[in-house]
């Protein structure tokens, strides 16, 4: 077995519905795979039709599973309880939601405008509240014991320079899956959330750093383990928290970085770039030796 195959046992979601934003690319359009493997059925959302009946396709073709895409603009309310409405009217119920729609900038924030920061939080923060806002009531009022799944980012706990409208929105997020967690468990319903640290996706990885700025910034020099994450094993652990083996799991927010944010919290963890002859002569140094 290794980390970059499925872990789930055939059949773990069948005759789960699952609904995933941003489920057209990167981490949704993978996480959707295996959930497909699975046995789950399929609803994936986000803005532009013509990427979602691509993906579609694609994963029908890959998986032979069941697959509606559906288009929606998560930050309009009206347009997501319409897609939520056609995703119940087709399968019958949803069981699972996905928030994974998000949209992010690398940029000094005084250069930004007022509506490059509210985009972000309007798509991240507000998208994720109206999404869990429409299946939660739903869900409460027919008596579901469904299971919200947000995908954040490790700087939701300890924010981050160059990218705070996604800071702040992914710390709304973050704060709301552990409000929900408490609040809504009497009704049955489960609120967990992962971060995910570098896990590289072609399209969005190449807006945020363009050129020689990706290979100059390069994540996995940031980890511990010396390489960013393979998608199967974000797919792996998503899977897992949505499925009936995380029962007891609520309110949970896992890190899956490969110990990249601890790494920049320790204050001194900077040193492991100090030569082996530099401590050597720091050593002698505090033993009073010349």
């Amino acid at each position: 077995m290794k980390y970059n195959q499925g872990m789930l046992v055939p059949d773990a979601l069948k005759d789960q519905v699952v609904l995933v934003t941003g489920g057209g690319t990167g981490l949704g359009k993978s996480m959707a795979r295996y959930f497909l493997t699975l046995g789950a059925r399929l609803v994936i959302s986000s803005r532009k039709m013509e990427v979602l009946e691509k993906t579609a396709d694609e994963l029908r073709e890959q998986t032979g599973g069941e697959l509606l895409p559906l288009a929606c603009d998560v930050r309009d309310y009206d347009q997501v309880e319409e897609m939520y409405g056609k995703a119940r009217q087709h399968y019958g119920k949803v069981d699972v939601v996905v928030n994974n729609a998000a949209a992010n900038f690398i940029s000094p924030t005084e250069r930004l405008s007022a509506n490059a920061f509210h985009t972000i939080l309007d798509i991240v923060l507000k998208g994720s509240a109206n999404l869990t806002l429409v299946a939660g009531k739903e869900w409460i009022r027919e008596k579901v014991a469904g299971t919200f799944l947000n995908i954040v980012t490790t700087y939701a706990f300890t924010g981050s320079a160059f990218v705070v409208p996604s800071a702040a929105a992914k710390a709304g997020v973050l704060a709301m899956t552990r409000s929900l967690a408490v609040e809504w468990a009497p009704y049955g319903i489960r609120t967990n959330a992962i971060a995910p640290g570098p896990f590289p996706t072609e399209g969005a990885w190449q807006r945020l750093l363009p050129g020689e700025l990706a290979d100059k910034f390069d994540p996995a020099r940031r980890v511990p383990l010396e390489r960013v994450g393979e998608h199967q094993e974000l797919a792996n652990l998503a899977a897992y928290l949505i499925s009936p083996y995380s029962a007891f799991i609520n309110g949970e927010i896992i890190t899956i970085d490969g110990g990249e944010w601890l790494q920049g919290a320790g204050q001194f963890n900077g040193l492991s770039s100090i030569k082996n002859e530099w401590w050597d002569a720091m050593e002698e140094k505090r033993k009073g030796k010349k």
